[in-house]
């Protein structure tokens, strides 16, 4: 994985150079998502202080808002559309990747696979409050980009 500044995002096929880009039709992880909150909490409860949030392989990842609550709803970040479709389950290999335990620790919090509904680009970004839904506005920044 390495650290973007930008991703251009193709609806319905994903990420521009990903090596999901164009995996199958309609591919459930077109793009993915992951909290940076929940990267602290892993790296606070396994006592971990030399891993980036790159070693848990997601695509974007966010500030300040529960990825969970986003499944099965269409949301907006910088202008670009998504539908978020399930959890991103955690792999065994994330005990070898980053700690033993953190297989067990991301269980229900590995993060959130998307389509992407529409063309964009998305800018890496320190600038909350770009994530909205329909029926909420939850606080999402993307202070850094993995593909």
């Amino acid at each position: 994985m390495i650290e973007v500044p930008m991703i251009e995002c193709t609806a319905g096929r994903g990420i521009r150079g990903d090596r999901y880009l164009d995996f199958k039709n309609d591919y459930k992880g077109q793009i993915t998502f992951f909290s940076l909150e929940v990267f602290n909490e892993l790296c606070d409860a396994l006592q971990i202080w030399d891993c980036s949030p790159s070693f848990v392989r997601r695509n974007v990842i966010t500030r300040n808002v529960n990825l969970n609550e986003l499944i099965g709803q269409d949301f907006e970040i910088q202008g670009v559309r998504f539908h978020g479709t399930e959890e991103c389950r955690p792999c065994y290999w994330m005990d070898r990747a980053i700690a033993p335990g953190a297989h067990e620790f991301l269980k229900g919090r590995g993060g959130l696979r998307a389509k992407i509904l529409s063309d964009g680009t998305l800018r890496s970004s320190m600038v909350e409050g770009s994530a909205r839904c329909a029926d909420r506005t939850p606080q999402c920044g993307v202070p850094t980009w993995s593909r």
